[in-house]
């Protein structure tokens, strides 16, 4: 594929280095100097300096032969400019990245679509939907869903006297007899590890594991993790993400709003008639145990500071709070929650990023699936006639070790997947890979 994408900020560089692993042709608009270069010199890409809203700047990177532009720039009016030239100038697909939520809430108004833009992404909504996603599961820090809970993919701390500690990986039918779970990945001391069979669990480690359904408290249990109900929310910060939050969860649970913003606080208590808004400043300690911070099952900080939102975070867990969730703008931080104590940092840009990803990739994967701070994919693929992977049994497939097969969907069943696994057509795998493994992946799928 021919992809141009306008901006190299977050957004743009993480998303043009997951595309540079495989076999795209990718150029680059920006117009700050520096950032193409240092783009440049890390990435096998093309580069242009100037404005992506210049038709001679479109010419140039050949607009006209792009499969798929993706403006995601920091400002809207750009981005939406930018993507209505490139569709007229022969662009066959264009993703445009907005901030205002209202062009997703209130479509029946204005479709911003009709103007010729394939796709509109809103970082702070698709953050908004994360944390969501995040309370579902309270025992865990992650947990991802395939076909409707067949099969669970969830995220947990190898704590100090667990029955995981110093268990190998071919060890764990000793603790696992039902053979339910299976180890997808280990996040230890900043690096992400594909485990083989001899590796062993470490304290601190944040494990990845594929369930099947009858698998999860099994695990749970093993892990020292206990599901709790989540009813009371308290999110500090009315920014986009928090505002999108909050419509988010007020339907579900009882939330309090603190916004430091005297007007700000006031028109969002006329916006979220759901949620209590207060207005008082998220950093003081004494206004957010006055409003019942201890009592709180769950804490979303999503003020502008990254700082804030991680000491308040902190502040939280200190008080008790189960559940703790963190914006976090340096995408360096997103390595350092399970090690701090903060359950989730999030970041709205690396999740935008994920997002387009998967756009990008539609049609040959049936879903994809990033973790936070964790160097590597989830895909879920539907195994075709004649593909490789029918050919052997898994242990005999001679797949790639910076990926991993973790568990099948098949007749409405979920199954993990040991060495002597044999797939079949129109079974849904699950695997995870490394960025750079994911292509060498896809042809064992086709």
């Amino acid at each position: 594929m021919k992809i141009i994408i306008a901006g190299v900020g977050n957004v743009g560089f993480h998303l043009a280095k997951m595309l540079s692993y495989e076999d795209h042709g990718i150029v680059l608009i920006d117009t700050d100097q520096e950032k193409l270069k240092y783009a440049a010199n890390h990435l096998d890409i093309s580069t242009i300096r100037g404005s992506s809203t210049s038709l001679q700047v479109l010419e140039d990177a050949q607009v006209h032969k792009a499969d798929l532009l993706i403006a995601v720039t920091s400002s809207e009016e750009i981005n939406i400019t930018t993507s209505i030239l490139a569709k007229n100038m022969g662009a066959r697909k264009v993703v445009a990245r907005i901030s205002n939520y209202e062009y997703l809430w209130k479509k029946e108004k204005f479709d911003i679509r009709k103007l010729g833009i394939d796709e509109i992404i809103s970082p702070a909504s698709l953050a908004a939907k994360e944390i969501k996603r995040l309370l579902k599961e309270t025992a865990v820090t992650e947990a991802f869903e395939f076909d409707k809970g067949l099969l669970k993919m969830i995220g947990v701390t190898i704590e100090k006297g667990s029955p995981l500690e110093g268990k190998r990986m071919l060890d764990l039918p000793q603790v696992n007899p039902n053979l339910n779970f299976v180890t997808m990945a280990l996040l230890r001391e900043n690096k992400t590890i594909i485990p083989g069979g001899s590796m062993a669990f470490e304290v601190g480690d944040y494990a990845y594991f594929i369930t099947q359904e009858d698998g999860v408290d099994n695990l749970l249990a093993l892990a020292g993790k206990e599901k709790y109900p989540i009813k009371e929310v308290m999110i500090i910060g009315g920014s986009s993400v928090g505002i999108n939050a909050a419509r988010n969860l007020c339907n579900h649970y009882n939330v309090k709003l603190i916004e430091s913003d005297a007007a700000k606080s006031e028109a969002l208590a006329d916006e979220l008639p759901n949620v209590m808004v207060i207005k008082g400043d998220g950093r003081d300690t004494d206004l957010l145990l006055e409003e019942g911070l201890e009592s709180m099952d769950a804490f979303i900080a999503l003020t502008g500071n990254s700082e804030t939102n991680i000491i308040t975070s902190l502040l939280a867990k200190n008080k008790g709070v189960k559940k703790t969730i963190a914006l976090v703008e340096n995408i360096d931080y997103i390595h350092i929650s399970q090690s701090i104590g903060v359950d989730t940092l999030i970041n709205k840009k690396l999740i935008a990023a994920s997002f387009i990803f998967r756009y990008v990739r539609r049609g040959e994967i049936v879903s994809l699936t990033s973790l936070h701070g964790v160097d590597a994919e989830i895909l879920e693929f539907e195994v075709q006639e004649n593909s490789a992977i029918t050919k052997k049994k898994l242990k005999d497939l001679n797949f790639p070790t910076s990926a991993k097969v973790g568990g099948v969907v098949r007749q409405g069943k979920g199954y993990t997947t040991l060495g002597n696994f044999e797939f079949l057509p129109k079974d849904r795998v699950v695997v995870i890979s490394r960025p750079e493994c994911i292509h060498k992946v896809e042809s064992f799928f086709r």
